[in-house]
């Protein structure tokens, strides 16, 4: 009997943009991130470790320990941290307090939608989407045959982002047209009239990224 495939999700721990050896985990620990905030907060104030032990109250080798996650912080300690940086004491567990929301679309999987386009030929397949704290950002992968209509209509709020995968096409946006071959972007505000003028190579197929602002139902 063969084995399953490998999850496409290799790990689920957080991580820090920091050198690390071969033989490392990859991870985040709680005294790695508290250790990352505090040396990012004193860099902030351009205070020296040396200067900031003082201000403190601690040696300079007990926050060295602490900014390079060699020792835990006593509750007494991340006060004083938080005294000296002049910071809420959660600012120093910034990082930590959730996990964060990712989408993985395996080729061909995403489902098709229906979009203003539609009846005018057009495909969209939704590669993902996401609310964050201050926008929904949606993925679509779009395609154009010989059955798609030139539909330069559409209108909506947000910034769009199209990426040319294959084909080649000229696109309108506004008063403007542009034409787009493969690795061409464009990126525009999504309230002008946009959209393909004229399918000049097929097939087509972009990707449609875009980020609506707040107040956008999804």
């Amino acid at each position: 009997m063969t084995s399953p495939p490998p999850e496409p999700l290799l790990r689920n721990v957080t991580g820090s943009a920091r050198d690390r050896s071969e033989e490392e985990p990859v991870g985040g620990s709680l005294a790695e991130i508290i250790g990352s905030n505090v040396r990012a907060l004193r860099m902030q104030n351009q205070l020296s470790v040396s200067d900031m032990a003082t201000r403190i109250g601690i040696s300079k080798a007990m926050l060295s320990k602490i900014e390079n996650a060699q020792t835990a912080c006593s509750l007494a300690t991340l006060g004083l941290l938080a005294q000296g940086l002049d910071v809420p004491v959660t600012s120093l567990f910034r990082g930590a307090d959730a996990e964060r929301e990712a989408v993985y679309t395996e080729a061909g999987t995403g489902p098709i939608i229906t979009r203003n386009g539609t009846k005018a030929g057009h495909e969209y397949e939704l590669l993902g989407a996401l609310r964050g704290q201050h926008k929904r950002l949606e993925s679509l992968l779009v395609t154009l045959t010989e059955d798609s209509e030139t539909y330069p209509l559409f209108q909506h709020p947000g910034t769009e982002f199209i990426y040319l995968l294959e084909g080649v096409l000229e696109y309108g946006h506004g008063m403007r047209t542009y034409r787009l071959r493969p690795g061409d972007s464009l990126q525009f505000d999504g309230e002008a009239a946009h959209g393909p003028t004229q399918l000049v190579e097929l097939p087509i197929r972009f990707l449609s990224i875009i980020a609506f602002p707040d107040h956008t139902p999804g």
